[in-house]
């Protein structure tokens, strides 16, 4: 596949898994707003600090938990194809923060910008780490509350498509691929049969560590494809 090789992560049992390694199914009610601040506050979160690298662009990117008919999940977009930097690709609701903005403020205006819902300060739950992305930005995930059955409205200058993505479609074990222009491994998370690519995947594959599974993995070092370095 692309001419690589590729490294399957050490598969484990879903967190609450019993002796026939079925993992939790995450359905209507089986996760609370309470549920998520607790393992965010748990979490110990790393800012991206990498001696001798230029200085990047803050950004901020939305992990918006909302419920559907109960089901808990958050938002994914497809980029606009007219916008300038990666069109078209799959991201989180997000962008760079705005002069004297920090990450929380700058997260809860894109996703009301991007997707029409506008969240209250209260609504942040924590950040996770630092993903210095090779396009010249650090990424700071934001971890928000969305309360129930959330309508949206994308903005169509920026957002071709909204998907609603259950925790359970979240719950996969990544692929790593092997490229010649880094030594770094390059995570993949397999998705509605295709790939989700980072750094939108490796910031859904550190929020499934530590929101479904309360394991404080690591991700900065996971490396983006090639086409995503522009």
């Amino acid at each position: 596949m692309d001419g690589h090789d590729f490294i399957p992560a050490s598969p484990r049992p879903a967190a609450g898994a019993g002796n026939d390694g079925a993992g939790v199914q995450f359905g209507p009610g089986s996760v609370t707003e309470d549920d998520v601040r607790r393992a965010v506050s748990a979490f110990a979160r790393q800012e991206a600090r990498r001696p001798g690298e230029q200085s990047s662009v803050g950004s901020a990117v939305a992990l918006a938990v909302s419920t559907r008919d109960g089901v808990p999940g958050i938002w994914l977009t497809r980029r606009s194809p007219a916008l300038r930097k990666h069109p078209g690709q799959f991201a989180l609701p997000g962008g760079r923060m705005d002069p004297g903005e920090d990450a929380p403020t700058a997260a809860r205006r894109e996703l009301t910008e991007e997707l029409g819902v506008a969240l209250p300060d209260c609504a942040v739950l924590g950040l996770l780490d630092d993903y210095p992305t090779r396009s010249g930005y650090t990424m700071t995930p934001v971890v928000l509350w969305a309360g129930a059955d959330r309508v949206t409205t994308a903005n169509p200058g920026e957002v071709a498509e909204v998907f609603f993505v259950p925790f359970d479609e979240l719950d996969v074990e990544p692929l790593f691929d092997r490229i010649p222009e880094s030594q770094r491994p390059v995570i993949k998370l397999p998705w509605r049969g295709g790939y989700l690519h980072a750094p939108t995947a490796a910031v859904i594959y550190q929020f499934r560590e530590v929101v479904l599974h309360g394991e404080h993995t690591r991700v900065a070092d996971f490396e983006q494809p090639v086409f995503a370095w522009r």
